[in-house]
């Protein structure tokens, strides 16, 4: 078994390693945004187009299996890893973290569209974004609520020019509860945006606005395609592709 990881998350890291560890071959591809971490296996930064795209690398590789543990909301990593599995008739299994439930205490709006969170953002005074990168169109929308303050938290660079309104505010996670309601104190933030990641990461932020009262506008999950095998521990997810690797032809 050849097995190429699309990762970019801490699950997919401790995916890599674990399963590395278990002397399966293992290629590990992630965008390399924010950094490229240290693991034993052989790693790929900065996407397939370098190698003529995912097509043309699952075949000079000679891939056998591929795993997505990509984030949740990057559907068009995901599409693609499944129609290309399809192309090459090689599973498609994907690692799926749960979503975040809400608890008592917390004030949850779900969202469809960038459109709809500019509606609900339109009455609030300091807005704290953290939903990942933002397009031109809705950074336009932000800038024409002239009595608005926000704070854009992430990891990379902006994409765009932001608006005056905006401060950027650079922090790559696990967040602490503490560190998540002094930010939110300090700034007088009276809405949080974000998406439904799920995971321990950034949960801290939900948690700090369930103490300070503060609604959440969750943007809902992307439909992804169907995987051969979804797996929603990593546990399940080694023992599977462990047990696999054990009955997978040799070459």
């Amino acid at each position: 078994m050849k097995l190429l990881i699309l990762g970019g998350t801490a699950d997919g890291r401790f995916l890599a390693d674990a399963l590395y560890q278990k002397n399966i071959d293992i290629i590990y591809s992630i965008a390399g945004l924010v950094r490229v971490p240290k693991l034993p296996c052989k790693i790929i930064s900065g996407g397939f187009t370098q190698f003529g795209g995912l097509d043309n690398f699952i075949r000079t590789e000679s891939i056998t299996a591929i795993v997505d543990v990509t984030h949740p909301y990057a559907q068009t990593m995901s599409t693609k890893a499944a129609s290309t599995s399809k192309l090459f008739n090689i599973p498609y299994w994907r690692f799926h973290r749960r979503e975040w439930q809400q608890q008592e205490g917390d004030c949850w709006q779900f969202v469809d569209n960038w459109q709809e969170v500019l509606a609900l953002l339109s009455t609030k005074k300091s807005v704290l974004l953290t939903a990942g990168q933002l397009e031109q169109d809705f950074l336009t929308g932000l800038a024409k609520n002239k009595q608005q303050r926000q704070f854009l938290r992430t990891a990379v660079a902006p994409k765009f020019d932001l608006p005056e309104s905006i401060t950027w505010i650079k922090a790559i996670g696990p967040f602490s509860y503490q560190d998540e309601l002094s930010l939110m104190r300090n700034n007088h933030i009276d809405v949080l945006l974000s998406k439904n990641s799920g995971g321990d990461s950034t949960v801290a932020k939900l948690h700090a606005a369930r103490e300070l009262e503060i609604p959440v506008l969750l943007l809902k999950r992307p439909a992804l395609p169907s995987a051969d095998q979804l797996f929603f521990t990593r546990d399940e997810c080694i023992d599977f592709i462990t047990r696999a690797s054990l009955m997978w032809p040799s070459n």
